[in-house]
């Protein structure tokens, strides 16, 4: 006890002086002025008790580690919880499809907001598989993910607000051109590992984001891009004679030609037809979105993804091409970032720049680690936590930096690998004795 003494106070030192700015002061506006208030009483009990338990649990550390590892003893991973690989496939599969039943019915036994919610969730489930490829298959750590998400969903904006282009159409162009992006991104950082390639992706994002604030002529800069219209249900017309329309969801049309929703299958209108449509357009490209990224992870540019990621030198020395390895990551990887920025201009009809600052590319990556790097059922769990909880607890708002924080440290200390890690297919060769 006496060796781990020192150790446990400066924990506590530290866990005092990281609390106390943030919980145990307040900002209050009195006037024109703002005046700092210490916190009421229950808030300095939490405080105690976190440094407390910090304490305890640093000097008692070594116990805790040695009965920690009686207890694995006594239930060693040889036993009946280790599944082998093929009944983890089936697992994987069984959840996928259970996920996907829930989603397809989930509009129609759930409420607007809870909805719209779900809606917000399948967008980060893209963003996620996308940085996904990035990160989780290729190895390479993207700090600035966002920017791609912003070049797909002001690519629909400006092309929506100055050439009238349709939501279909603009949304093969936003991946495109975040898949062009992120090809040009890849040229800088070929040579670059690490930390290294971390800096500069982080720069790339942030440079995407002051582009789009100083240009306030083309982007309208931090006051941002309104009236994005909303998408359009192609359906066609039989009278007066066969034609092509657009049905908008609005209890009106807006565009001249346009026909509503409503009016067009003479039914009453209801605003939550509108959210439900989006949701189903967030789940279509989410399935897109899995079939391509699973078809590729079994073809030869998946696997050269992962020989990458694993060993750099040893993929060279097999005869792969490192430049078209990480180009290719970084360009699919983007587009899919593209796709999701694209849809989520229509879903908001508003952007500013501030909606792509450097908290949503830490999010997204915070969604692939927890989730499992390379697992994309991980992926989709760790997507549902990190967006629903903050929701459901908003009495905690204030402290969601907080808790986020916390739970992150914990999963690196009790479970770096992720919740759901992708078990990779290897081959054992027999021995001689085992033969």
């Amino acid at each position: 006890m006496r060796s781990t003494l020192p150790s446990a106070a400066f924990a506590a030192v530290i866990m005092f002086i990281l609390t106390f700015p943030l919980l145990g002061l307040k900002l209050e506006r009195e006037g024109v002025t703002l005046t700092v208030n210490g916190a009421d009483t229950d808030t300095w009990i939490m405080i105690g008790l976190g440094v407390a338990a910090v304490f305890f649990f640093q000097l008692f550390r070594p116990s805790i580690v040695s009965a920690r590892q009686r207890v694995l003893g006594l239930y060693p991973s040889h036993g009946r919880f280790n599944f082998d690989d093929g009944f983890k496939q089936r697992f994987e599969k069984v959840a996928l499809f259970a996920l996907l039943g829930l989603a397809l019915i989930w509009p129609f036994i759930s409420d607007r907001g809870n909805i719209d919610l779900a809606t917000l969730v399948l967008i980060y489930v893209m963003l996620g598989l996308g940085l996904n490829i990035v990160v989780g298959l290729a190895g390479l750590l993207d700090l600035g993910y966002v920017a791609f998400y912003a070049v797909g969903a002001y690519s629909y904006a400006l092309l929506s607000q100055y050439w009238g282009v349709s939501f279909w159409v603009a949304l093969p162009i936003g991946g495109l051109l975040a898949a062009f992006f992120g090809f040009l991104l890849g040229f800088p950082v070929l040579r670059l590992r690490g930390d290294y390639l971390a800096i500069v992706t982080l720069g790339f994002g942030e440079i995407i984001r002051e582009l789009l604030n100083i240009h306030t002529d083309l982007t309208g800069g931090p006051n941002g891009i309104g009236g994005i219209p909303k998408p359009t249900l192609p359906a066609i017309q039989l009278e007066p004679e066969p034609a092509l329309v657009a049905l908008e969801f609005g209890r009106r049309a807006k565009e001249e030609g346009n026909l509503t929703f409503h009016e067009f299958f003479g039914l009453e209108y209801s605003s939550e037809t509108k959210v439900m449509f989006l949701y189903l357009i967030a789940l279509a490209l989410v399935l897109l979105t899995l079939f391509v990224i699973r078809r590729l992870t079994k073809m030869p540019v998946g696997r050269a993804w992962e020989a990458l990621r694993e060993d750099e030198i040893a993929s060279r020395s097999l005869g792969l091409n490192k430049t078209r390895i990480k180009l290719s990551a970084f360009t699919i990887g983007a587009s899919f970032a593209g796709f999701a920025g694209c849809f989520f201009a229509a879903r908001q009809g508003f952007i500013s720049p501030e909606s792509f600052t450097f908290i949503e590319s830490a999010i997204i990556l915070a969604i692939v680690v927890l989730g499992g790097m390379g697992s994309q059922i991980g992926v989709i769990c760790a997507a549902i936590v990190m967006i629903v909880l903050p929701e459901m607890a908003r009495e905690f708002a204030e402290y969601r930096m907080l808790i986020f924080g916390a739970m992150m440290v914990l999963m690196m200390i009790w479970r770096p690998e992720g919740l759901l890690p992708v078990k990779r297919s290897h081959i054992q060769i027999k021995t001689s004795q085992e033969s």
